[in-house]
């Protein structure tokens, strides 16, 4: 099992470059598809007009949502970018490669967003759908399409082989937390992560039939989204903070190594005046969007 496990990760890690740059073209010509739809300009209007009457009632959490969401599609807070971190080469500096990574997820965030919200008003799908609007949406739209079943089928195996690149990277962070921490071997502590992760994952899916009763922070939530509040909105940016103050602190990375290990490689150049910012104005900001956030759905009572 564990050769083949290897075999499968090692062919994973080869061909997901070129897969994810066909992702990206499929999702590119999906984007400019939507322009022919007859919902296009409704959905696109839902998607980037802003409704200041809700927003004006509701800017604590929607800033709150927003700092969850930013937090988990850029993997910070938990360990994940360092692993992604880890495969760099020392070419470019890595604030050249974070301007990257945060230009690039807009992006391609925003082509996702062109494709699904015209789709929804085309074909009458709710743009409320939560978690599932990909998996409906698309289903939708391939169904509707000339070839739709191959184009269908390409796309959704590129986005299993997307998840199962990001899942070895989350998963890694795990695994090699414990191996440092507990000194496990490499097999045990794979073997004991699976074991959890399976255990945990079953709660979600459990969430949607035989739990479907259980609401743990709202009467209109389940236990996919209690995890979700769990993981985007506490222990991503909490672990952010602590990643902050270890690098600003003495006793941990310390300022001046962090910034040298920064600017190794060639481009954008990390200021070492953004101490201050770091060590007291976000780490501030950060705290405090927490503490809105909290008050919006606990404190209401």
């Amino acid at each position: 099992f564990t050769i083949v496990a290897l075999g499968v990760i090692k062919g994973v890690e080869r061909f997901t470059k070129p897969l994810m740059i066909v992702l990206i073209l499929l999702l590119f010509f999906m984007a400019c598809r939507s322009f022919t739809l007859d919902g296009f300009s409704e959905g696109i209007k839902f998607y980037l007009k802003p409704d200041f009457e809700k927003f004006e009632n509701n800017i604590g959490e929607a800033i709150w949502a927003a700092m969850g969401q930013a937090f988990f599609t850029l993997s910070v807070g938990f360990g994940a970018i360092a692993i992604f971190g880890s495969y760099m080469s020392e070419r470019h500096k890595i604030l050249n490669e974070a301007v990257f990574i945060a230009t690039f997820d807009t992006i391609i965030a925003l082509l996702s967003g062109f494709v699904i919200f015209p789709a929804c008003f085309t074909y009458g799908i709710n743009p409320d759908a939560g978690p599932n609007l990909l998996f409906i949406t698309m289903t939708v739209v391939f169904s509707n399409m000339t070839f739709g079943t191959i184009w269908g089928s390409l796309f959704f195996l590129f986005m299993l082989i997307a998840a199962v690149s990001t899942m070895i990277a989350v998963f890694e962070s795990s695994i090699a937390g414990c191996i440092e921490l507990f000194k496990w071997s490499r097999i045990k502590a794979v073997v004991i992560n699976f074991v959890v992760i399976i255990a945990l994952s079953l709660l979600p899916m459990l969430g949607f039939n035989v739990l479907s009763d259980v609401h743990i922070i709202g009467s209109n939530t389940g236990i996919l989204d209690f995890f979700d509040f769990l993981v985007s909105n506490n222990i991503l940016p909490i672990g952010s903070i602590v990643f902050v103050l270890f690098i600003c602190s003495k006793s941990g990375m310390q300022w001046k190594r962090y910034i040298d290990q920064c600017n190794v490689g060639k481009g954008f150049s990390m200021p070492t005046a953004l101490y201050f910012y770091y060590k007291y104005i976000l780490t501030t900001m950060v705290i405090i969007v927490l503490a809105v956030g909290y008050y919006k759905i606990f404190g209401r009572a």
